[in-house]
């Protein structure tokens, strides 16, 4: 297998399981909670570190923001030997009473973006492996950590979540939005890999809370400590399913 042209990644570079953050930055932020990091490669949006969790052999790699970068990630990762993907990341709430900071497993992600659409039809359904989706649920309940768990939202366009939008998904029960899991679960349950996700809420778009500006500085203080309970939510995860 030739090394693969976005990650600059070969066989056997990387490990069975990944941790896939959308942020380069929070790799590092990642790799802090494990053991002997190692950066393996850094190229565009990804960054790619191998690490070890309570003796588990762990990749860490950022998909950037979207669709797009994480199909690119995902195929690429699975090339040369990742079987499991779990997402840890930042979302919007779209009901009442989710609160900055708190955590969301997502049960499946209604896809309002365009990258799935390349792959298959809108109405095949983009949803977590059962295994990832349990071992995440069971490593809050082991940290005493309350997740709210449901359906959520991938959407490409940021910018254009128009009232109507809003109103129409949290109409739905749609918990949450953000812009890679639809991408995550789909390409992964095609390739017969397991993916998961969990995100923090760094906003709430019904109450009209949004997230700032400016790398982890966008995050409010609530949101920014939840981040690490959830990155050592998925570490957990992560060792449950090796």
């Amino acid at each position: 297998m030739a090394t693969q042209p976005h990650l600059l990644v070969d066989e056997g570079d990387v490990n069975d399981i990944a941790i896939v953050p959308g942020d380069p930055g929070r790799v590092q932020r990642i790799a802090d909670h494990c053991d002997d990091p190692v950066e393996v490669s850094s190229n565009r949006e990804y960054t790619v570190v191998n690490t070890t969790y309570e003796g588990v052999d762990l990749t860490i790699c950022s998909t950037g923001i979207g669709g797009p970068s994480t199909a690119i990630a995902l195929e690429e990762l699975a090339n040369v030997g990742v079987e499991t993907f779990l997402r840890v990341g930042t979302t919007g709430a779209l009901q009442t009473g989710i609160e900055i900071g708190d955590m969301i497993v997502a049960t499946g992600a209604a896809k309002a973006e365009g990258t799935t659409k390349r792959y298959e039809s809108p109405e095949i359904p983009a949803v977590p492996d059962y295994d990832a989706l349990s071992a995440l649920v069971d490593a809050a309940e082991a940290r005493d950590e309350d997740v709210h768990v449901g359906p959520i939202v991938s959407d490409d366009a940021f910018y254009n979540e128009t009232e109507d939008y809003v109103a129409a998904w949290n109409d739905a029960g749609l918990l949450a939005v953000e812009m890679e899991a639809a991408t995550l679960f789909s390409l992964a349950r095609r390739r017969g890999l397991r993916a998961g996700a969990i995100c923090t809420a760094d906003g709430n778009l019904i109450e009209g809370t949004q997230k700032g500006a400016g790398g982890e500085e966008e995050l409010p203080e609530k949101a920014k400590n939840n981040v690490a309970r959830a990155i050592r939510i998925t570490l957990d995860a992560a060792t449950e399913l090796a």
